[in-house]
């Protein structure tokens, strides 16, 4: 599979460490970057394969319309005798010295009233707005892309989160042994402890799970012909959530490509009405033609001109459905525009919330999380506390590295949704 190649060899635990995700599992083989899925993304996604065909049709129609109309080339002979009349002439009875009526005519076409600038100008915006487009999909293509990596980290994250809790409480399970043997608690102490350590490390394993099909998910973005998830991420948390630096709203709702993409549909719409209006001019045919009729006329010279003469069909049909079309697309440049405002300032808000969140768990909430289970355990190693005390201090703790874990991915999404809005991602890839 292609996708082997851009998958990278398991990091070593010191590059991890340097990176900030955490070491891979000994089984993995191969492992993948953010930035090498959006490569492979761009790359070979179904969509944006199809958007840059559509920017080579436009391409294509822009050659077109600076294309002149051909000539039209006609011959004809004519007054050829079906019955014994003689044909031939002082010349001779040669086909060419006969009193035939041979006619060579050329005819060309000739745009008038602007049809072929608006033509070309239609094809240049077409061509814009299929370029936009293009850029569009890939704007949205690396939204998903980070939303569906995004996905990944959390569930290995979760796997990794659960199955601590779950040794943690194996070894309490061994401790409860020692006292059991002693005397100090109960053989059903001991079994909530293993009951609850099995219900973690089931829950590990559907979260593994999940994280496997998030992995196939993003597999599907990247093009992969037989998805397996048979890979780790190599980005963690931690780092997928750091704040980046972003340019001003003002500035990056401006270039978004799918209101450029509006705004050059707006522009074809806008040529393509003048087109309709300028079609009522008629356009006149040039005619230009040699004759040869020996013997009275062998040879003369004709000059010509015709046109449609526009008594009937004023094109007042095409004119209201272009100038329709044009008010329709107009409408639809100023909708994405307020659109693009909304999504930006909803971006900021998630963003904004899901930061303080994590920042929140982050230097708060799991460090106190984990200082209160520390204590707890000690404690009831020692029998000063209860098994209850063990079990809600466990479970506590867990909940708060998983809701740590969930606001780290939330945060990441929300960064990667404000660059979408802002139309700010990895150029170069």
């Amino acid at each position: 599979m292609l996708l082997a190649f851009a998958l990278r060899l398991a990091c070593s635990p010191s590059l991890c460490a340097e990176s900030g995700a955490p070491p891979p599992p000994p089984t993995a083989s191969k492992s993948l970057s953010l930035a090498d899925a959006k490569r492979l993304a761009f790359a070979r996604n179904w969509d944006l394969l199809a958007a840059k065909s559509d920017v080579d049709i436009a391409a294509a129609q822009k050659i077109v319309s600076h294309e002149f109309p051909n000539p039209t080339l006609s011959l004809s002979t004519l007054q050829i005798n079906l019955d014994n009349h003689p044909a031939h002439t002082s010349y001779g009875n040669g086909f060419w010295d006969r009193n035939y009526d041979s006619i060579f005519a050329v005819n060309q076409l000739f745009e008038i009233g602007g049809k072929r600038s608006n033509r070309q100008r239609s094809a240049e915006a077409g061509l814009k707005s299929a370029q936009a487009r293009m850029a569009d999909a890939r704007r949205i293509l690396d939204l998903a892309v980070s939303r569906a990596y995004v996905a990944a980290a959390l569930a290995e994250a979760n796997a990794r989160i659960l199955l601590a809790s779950a040794t943690s409480l194996r070894k309490e399970a061994e401790i409860a042994t020692v006292r059991l043997n002693a005397g100090e608690i109960s053989q059903s102490d001991k079994s909530q402890i293993e009951i609850a350590a099995g219900r973690l490390e089931l829950d590990a394993q559907s979260a593994e799970a999940a994280a496997k099909s998030a992995k196939i998910d993003l597999e599907v973005l990247l093009g992969e012909q037989v998805p397996t998830g048979q890979w780790t991420v190599i980005d963690g948390l931690d780092q997928l959530s750091s704040p980046p630096a972003l340019p001003p709203t003002s500035e990056a709702a401006a270039r978004r490509p799918d209101l450029v993409a509006a705004q050059a549909a707006r522009d074809k719409a806008n040529s393509d009405l003048q087109l309709q209006k300028a079609l009522r001019i008629p356009d006149p045919t040039f005619l230009v033609q040699y004759e040869h009729q020996p013997q009275d006329q062998p040879n003369t010279l004709g000059v010509g001109v015709s046109f449609p003469l526009p008594l009937w069909n004023h094109n007042r049909g095409a004119i209201a459905a272009a100038a329709a079309a044009r008010d329709q697309a107009a409408l639809a440049a100023g909708k994405i525009q307020a659109q693009i405002n909304a999504e930006i300032t909803a971006t900021q808000i998630a963003y904004d919330d899901a930061l303080a969140r994590f920042r929140r768990y982050q230097s708060e909430l799991v460090p106190r999380s984990a200082e209160v289970l520390k204590t707890v355990s000690f404690a009831y190693q020692k029998g000063g506390a209860s098994l209850l005390d063990l079990l809600v201090a466990e479970r506590n703790d867990n909940d708060v590295r998983l809701a740590s874990a969930q606001a780290a991915a939330d945060t990441a999404t929300a960064i990667a949704a404000r660059q979408a809005a802002l139309n700010v991602f990895q150029q170069n890839l």
